[in-house]
């Protein structure tokens, strides 16, 4: 089983929170003042939020989760599409 853990800095903690909620369709499996860690299972995400004063810049090109088929990035498309999300999606590429 392969596991993805992102550590993300957040302005605004509620709001990351309620957009993560939404966004992954689960709650957080973890909670305190200063940190919020989500756990999914489909895929495997260890997703954590922890405020910080500034946060600046774009220092990321993009993060994508990779799945193992075309059912599954169907399925995960639709369920993000019905929560007011617009997904793209890629389907036969090589990754990476």
């Amino acid at each position: 089983m392969t596991n993805v853990h992102i550590g993300l800095n957040v302005r605004d903690l509620e709001k990351s929170k309620a957009f993560y909620e939404n966004m992954l369709g689960v709650t957080p499996a973890k909670e305190k003042h200063d940190y919020i860690k989500f756990l999914t299972a489909d895929p495997n995400l260890n997703l954590t939020l922890t405020p910080a004063e500034q946060v600046e810049g774009n220092h990321i090109n993009h993060l994508g989760v990779q799945l193992g088929s075309k059912d599954e990035v169907t399925k995960h498309k639709e369920r993000l599409e019905k929560v007011g999300f617009f997904a793209r999606e890629e389907m036969d590429t090589t990754c990476c």
